[in-house]
C-alpha cells in the first residue's frame, strides 16, 4: 500500500449553498481575475491607464474561450461527433476541454479588436500580459485535478496523482501539476527578462510563447490520453515545436528590425483628461493676460497727466506753425513790393 501520493477531489464540483459550481469553471474565472490584475499592475507600469486591460479582456477573454473549444472539439471530434457520441456535449465548456493554441489565437484577435478600438498597440499590450497570461494557465490547470483529466504515465513516485475514476484507477504522473509549476516558472523568467532587458515591441510575449512550448512538448509527451498522432508524436508535441520555432524567429527579426522598447504604449485620447487640460489651459492664458496687463498699466493719475502733456505738445506745435506761416505771408508781400519797385524804375 503506498503512503504518499495527491489524492483526486472526490467530486468536480463545489456547491455554494444550493449552487453547484464547477472546480473546472472556478480555475478558469480566477485566473482571469488574476491575469487581468496582475496585467493593469504592468500595463500601468509600462506606461498605460488604469482600467485599459479590463477594457480590452472585455473582448479578449470571449474570444480566447470560444478559440479554446473549437480547438479541443475540432482536434478531438471524435469524443462529440462519433457513433454513440452526443454532439450537443461539444458545447459543455464546463466538463472541461480547452485547447491553449486555440485560446491564445483567437483571444489574440480579441484583443486586437479592443486595442484598435483604443489606439494602442497590440504588441505593447501582449508584452505587459504575458505574465499574467501564463500565470492564469497555472490556476487553471488546476481545474484538470477536479476533473481527474489530462495525466501522465503510471509512476510511484511520491508526488504520484490517484485517479478514482475512469477505467483504469491508480497512480499516474500529474501532469496537470508539471505544467502549472513549468508556467509560474516561465512568469518569473519573463519578468526577469523584461526587467534585464528592456525587451519591447511583442518579445515579452513571444519569449513567452516560447518557454511555454520548450516545456509542454515534454509534458504532451508524458500523457496517454487518446490524441491524434503524426509520425508517431501527438499533435501538440507537433504544434508545440513549430508555435516554439515561430516565436524564437519574431523574436530575433524583431530585435533586430525594432530594438528597444517603446517609449509611448498608450497615447492620449480625445477627451483623457480633458477637465484638467482645460483647467491647464485657463491658467496659462489668465497669467499671460496678468502679465501684458501690468505691463500696460500706469500708476493712479498718470492718464491726466499724459493728456495734459499731449495738449501741451500740440499747442506748441500749433503756434510754431502759425508763426511759421505769418512769416512766409510776410515774405510774401515784401516780394511782391519789391517787384513793384524794380517796375517803376
Amino acid at each position: 500500500m503506498k503512503l504518499a501520493y495527491i489524492p483526486s477531489p472526490a467530486a468536480g464540483e463545489i456547491h455554494l449553498g444550493p449552487l453547484p459550481l464547477r472546480g473546472y469553471a472556478l480555475c478558469i474565472i480566477i485566473g482571469v481575475f488574476v491575469a487581468v490584475w496582475y496585467g493593469n499592475k504592468r500595463w500601468i507600469a509600462r506606461g498605460g491607464k488604469p482600467g485599459t486591460v479590463a477594457d480590452i479582456a472585455v473582448w479578449a477573454v470571449p474570444f480566447g474561450l470560444v478559440g479554446g473549444r473549437l480547438y479541443h472539439v475540432v482536434t478531438d471530434y471524435q469524443l462529440y461527433f462519433s457513433e454513440g457520441k452526443n454532439w450537443v456535449d461539444a458545447f459543455k465548456i464546463w466538463e472541461g476541454g480547452l485547447g491553449i493554441w486555440g485560446a491564445v489565437a483567437l483571444g489574440a484577435v480579441g484583443a486586437w479588436i479592443g486595442c484598435r478600438r483604443r489606439g494602442i498597440p497590440l504588441p505593447a499590450w501582449a508584452d505587459a500580459m504575458a505574465p499574467a497570461l501564463v500565470i492564469a494557465q497555472a490556476i487553471g490547470r488546476w481545474g484538470n485535478w477536479f476533473n481527474q483529466e489530462l495525466y501522465g504515465r503510471e509512476t510511484d513516485l511520491p508526488w504520484a496523482l490517484k485517479i478514482t475514476k475512469g477505467e483504469d484507477p491508480g497512480l499516474y504522473h500529474p501532469t496537470f501539476l508539471y505544467e502549472s509549476l513549468w508556467c509560474l516558472g516561465v512568469a518569473a523568467v519573463i519578468v526577469w527578462a523584461d526587467r534585464r532587458f528592456k525587451l519591447g515591441h511583442g518579445r515579452v510575449f513571444a519569449l513567452y510563447v516560447a518557454l511555454y512550448c520548450a516545456g509542454r512538448g515534454w509534458i504532451e509527451y508524458m500523457r496517454i490520453d487518446d490524441a491524434h498522432h503524426i509520425l508517431g508524436l501527438r499533435l501538440n508535441v507537433w504544434t508545440a515545436i513549430i508555435v516554439f520555432v515561430l516565436a524564437v524567429v519574431y523574436i530575433v527579426l524583431s530585435a533586430r528590425l525594432r530594438p528597444g522598447r517603446e517609449e509611448i504604449v498608450e497615447p492620449d485620447r480625445e477627451g483623457d483628461g480633458g477637465a484638467a487640460d482645460e483647467d491647464a489651459a485657463g491658467a496659462k492664458d489668465s497669467a499671460k493676460k496678468t502679465v501684458k496687463a501690468a505691463a500696460v498699466k500706469k500708476p493712479a493719475g498718470s492718464a491726466g497727466k499724459t493728456t495734459d502733456l499731449t495738449k501741451d505738445t500740440k499747442d506748441t506745435k500749433s503756434a510754431k506753425d502759425t508763426k511759421a506761416a505769418k512769416g512766409a505771408e510776410d515774405a510774401e508781400v515784401a516780394g511782391d513790393g519789391a517787384k513793384g519797385e524794380a517796375k517803376k524804375g
